[in-house]
């Protein structure tokens, strides 16, 4: 075939995928309606899941399934869009890797609402300005955002999805590197490139700021300056990419939290995460946490934070393997309050891609 053969054969079946997204969006359409009288969430992590697997496994190439989930990402976000207004609160400003993670999830197509702090986040979901909210919650190099978790104490929100984001930080200025004087810098983000900061820019004045969004806006506008952000801020503020890569651990990643209303029901491949507070006597945690050795539940994390109620007095935050209505997981569950002062289920979830 000549290249006219091979554009007559494209436009042939991009006029049939047309045809077919169409038919296929009426189908979702007409699901999302049944939703919405029986008081359901329209957007569905485990439907999400599952139809991401089913295509990658139909997936016989040349398409990469990470292009074609990239593709059906938007598919969906588009068909989500047409079945309800919905908007997606995040921690802001625009071009952060909360925003990319929020658009990674929910795709181009819905309604961003970004704000100042997380707490304003858990606001906007509870008040339903927001139907849903995206929130750090730990990052592999530095930890947990702790403030992420002293919100859930006094909220009835629920994680109803995660996303793992990769996170690649680059260096951005409109000067040489020899010629940087000052360093403008998230304290996370700092934190995850400190080795590389000390070792090739010694001399340079360091800044924190509250977002790597804010670090590209100095770096846009002030002489001899630099930022570490990621390549959305670059793009955004127009601030060239000097380095890529400049985290201190190639596997560096964030993962965020999807807040919403109503959790998922099983997929097979499930977290659960709860938190709970014991009272004050030697073992009480050795006894709290028996229920999961006794049934074979896997602890991916155990946290502690002060209650900021009495002094002395923690909250465990803790993630396992299974979902909530699974019988050992419910099991555990029930006799986890025997011992406990306070047991409160945070959501059940998919396990990410």
């Amino acid at each position: 075939m000549n290249i006219s053969e091979h554009r007559k054969a494209i436009d042939k079946y991009d006029a049939q995928i047309v045809k077919l997204l169409n038919e296929r969006t009426k189908h979702v359409l007409a699901i999302g309606e049944i939703k919405i009288k029986a008081g359901e969430e329209i957007y569905a992590p485990h439907r999400e899941r599952a139809v991401f697997q089913r295509i990658c496994r139909k997936n016989q190439g040349p398409i990469t399934n990470e292009s074609l989930r990239a593709i059906y990402r938007e598919i969906m976000s588009s068909a989500l869009s047409l079945e309800k207004s919905l908007t997606v609160a995040y921690l802001g400003p625009e071009a952060t890797f909360t925003h990319q993670a929020a658009i990674r999830r929910f795709g181009a197509s819905l309604r961003y609402s970004p704000q100042k702090t997380v707490a304003d986040v858990f606001t906007e979901v509870s008040k339903n300005r927001a139907d849903y909210g995206v929130v750090p919650v730990e990052n592999s190099t530095e930890g947990v955002v702790t403030h992420t978790l002293d919100m859930f104490v006094d909220s009835e929100l629920k994680i109803v999805a995660q996303i793992v984001l990769p996170v690649q930080h680059c260096l951005l200025s409109k000067c040489r590197r020899a010629q940087i004087k000052k360093l403008y810098a998230h304290p996370q983000s700092l934190g995850q490139c400190r080795t590389w900061v000390q070792t090739n820019l010694p001399r340079a004045e360091i800044i924190e700021t509250s977002s790597n969004a804010r670090s590209a806006e100095f770096a846009a506008r002030e002489k001899y300056s630099a930022a570490i952000a990621g390549v959305l801020a670059a793009e955004k503020y127009g601030v060239p990419v000097l380095e890529f890569d400049i985290q201190d651990n190639a596997a560096n990643a964030t993962r965020f939290l999807v807040l919403g209303r109503q959790c998922s029901p099983p997929t097979g491949d499930d977290r659960t995460s709860l938190m709970f507070s014991i009272v004050d006597r030697v073992g009480a945690l050795y006894r709290a946490l028996a229920p999961f050795r006794r049934y074979r539940i896997n602890m991916t994390k155990i946290e502690s934070r002060p209650s900021k109620r009495k002094a002395w007095e923690y909250f465990f935050f803790v993630d396992c393997d299974g979902h909530v209505n699974d019988r050992k997981v419910d099991k555990a569950i029930g006799m986890l309050a025997e011992h406990c002062s306070y047991v409160k289920v945070l959501g059940s979830y998919p396990n990410s891609e």
